[in-house]
C-alpha cells in the first residue's frame, strides 16, 4: 500500500511516446496487442503518485506502439470516488481491501491469465491471498509491511524489539516519536500491541485499543505525521517512528544510522495490485501493460525508483541480496509467513467507527 511517497504530481498526465520498436525483453505480444479493441492503442493507467519507475511508461509506449494516459491518485477512497463517479480507466492499481470491495461491488472484469504469461514471475506468497484467492482479478504490483524505523544512536535494536509497539509508550521517548496520522494504520499498532487482530470488531477490543492511543495523546507528546516523515526521519528528527517498508528502506539508504523493526507482535502485511475496472475501454492492451509490469525490466526500474518490494521474484531475490541495490537494507524485504502478520479486509462499519475515535484521540477527548 503506497503510502508515504511524496505526491509532487497530481491529476493528469499523459505521457505520449507513441513509437516503435524499442526495448524488447519479457514482454509478449509486441506491438500488435496495441491496436486491440477496436484499434484504440490508448490504454489509461490510474495509480498512486510517484508510484513507478523512471523509464516503464516511455519504455511500455515504444514497445507496443501505444500512448499511456497516466493519472495518480493519492488515496484508495479518491480513486473509488472517480470510479463511482463513472470515469472509466483500463489499469487501476488499488490496494488489498480496496480491491475486496471492488470485487464484492462487482465493479471489475476477470484477468485473462493466459494472456499474462510473466504471472508466473510473481512472488509465490502474493498469488492468492484471501481477498482474491485465485487472482481472478487481481495481479500483484508491490507490497511490504509496516514497522518501526529507529534512530540507533538513541534506541537499541535489543530495546526496540524486545518491546514492539510499546515503546511508543516510553516515556524514555517523549516527544521523540511519530505516528502516521491515519485511524487505519494508527488503530493497527494499538491492535497488535494488546495481542488482538486489526480486523476486529469486538467492541471492548475497541475501546481498549482507542484507550491505549489516548495514552500515547496525552503523555507522549506525538508527532502525527503524513509524508513528511520521510524527510524527517532521514534528517534524525526524531527517535521513533511507524513507517510503511518501503518508505523505511528510503530511510535507511538516506541514512545508516536508522534501523527498522517489525514488532513481533504482528503488523500489516499489505498488497497493491493492477486490476481491470469493468468499464475500460481497452483490457487488451490492459493486459499487454499488466504482463509488461511483471518484466524483470520493468519490475527492476519500478522497485528501484520507488523504493517498494518488488512483486516479481528474480527482482525481489536480485535486489535484496549481494549486490543489490537493498542488499543489507533490512525494510527492503518484507516479513513473509509470519502467523501474527494481518492483511487488512474492506470493513466500512469498522473503518467508520475507527475515525471517529481516531479523531477523539487527537482531541485527547
Amino acid at each position: 500500500m503506497k503510502k508515504f511517497l511524496p505526491l509532487l504530481l497530481a491529476g493528469i498526465m499523459a505521457l505520449g511516446f507513441a513509437g516503435c520498436g524499442g526495448q524488447g525483453g519479457a514482454a509478449s505480444g509486441g506491438a500488435s496487442g496495441s491496436t486491440a479493441s477496436g484499434g484504440s492503442n490508448v490504454v489509461k493507467v490510474y495509480n498512486w503518485g510517484e508510484y513507478i519507475g523512471e523509464d516503464v511508461v516511455q519504455n511500455f509506449e515504444k514497445e507496443y506502439n501505444a500512448k499511456v494516459i497516466y493519472e495518480y491518485f493519492d488515496s484508495n477512497e479518491m480513486m473509488y470516488t472517480k470510479l463511482l463517479a463513472g470515469d472509466s480507466y483500463d489499469v487501476l492499481v488499488p490496494s488489498d481491501y480496496m480491491i475486496e470491495r471492488l470485487i464484492k461491488e462487482d465493479r471489475l472484469q476477470p484477468i485473462d491469465l493466459k494472456k499474462i504469461p510473466n504471472f508466473e514471475n510473481v512472488v509465490d506468497s502474493l498469488k492468492g491471498l484471501d481477498y482474491d484467492p485465485d487472482n481472478t482479478y487481481s495481479v500483484p504490483y508491490f507490497w511490504g509491511n509496516v514497522g518501526l524505523v529507529y534512530n540507533k544512536n538513541n534506541v537499541s535494536k535489543e530495546e526496540i524489539e524486545a518491546k514492539g509497539y510499546e515503546i511508543l509508550r516510553d516515556e524514555k521517548y517523549k516527544g521523540r516519536i511519530y505516528i502516521y496520522d491515519s485511524e487505519r494504520d494508527a488503530f493497527m499498532t494499538a491492535f497488535k500491541a494488546l495481542g488482538y487482530s486489526m480486523n476486529t470488531e469486538n467492541e471492548d477490543e475497541i475501546n481498549a485499543a482507542y484507550e491505549w492511543l489516548c495514552d500515547i495523546n496525552s503523555r507522549m507528546e506525538p508527532a502525527y505525521v503524513t509524508d513528511e516523515v520521510i524527510d524527517s526521519m532521514a534528517n534524525g528528527n526524531k527517535d521513533i517512528a511507524v513507517v510503511y517498508s518501503g518508505d523505511a528502506a528510503y530511510i535507511l539508504q538516506e541514512n545508516p544510522d536508522m534501523g527498522f523493526c517489525m514488532p513481533s507482535e504482528g503488523t500489516n502485511l499489505w498488497s497493491d495490485a493492477m486490476v481491470i475496472p469493468k468499464n475500460a475501454e481497452n483490457p487488451e492492451l490492459a493486459h499487454e501493460f499488466i504482463n509488461y509490469i511483471l518484466t524483470y525490466e520493468a519490475s527492476e526500474d519500478n522497485s528501484v525508483t520507488v523504493g517498494y518490494a518488488s512483486s516479481n521474484k528474480d527482482v525481489l531475490a536480485d535486489l535484496s541480496g549481494e549486490g543489490g541495490e537493498f542488499y543489507g537494507n533490512e525494510a527492503y524485504l518484507p516479513r513473509d509467513g509470519y502467523e501474527k502478520d494481518e492483511i487488512f479486509h474492506d470493513n466500512e462499519v469498522l473503518k467508520k467507527r475507527l475515525s471517529e475515535l481516531w479523531i477523539k484521540v487527537k482531541a485527547g477527548s
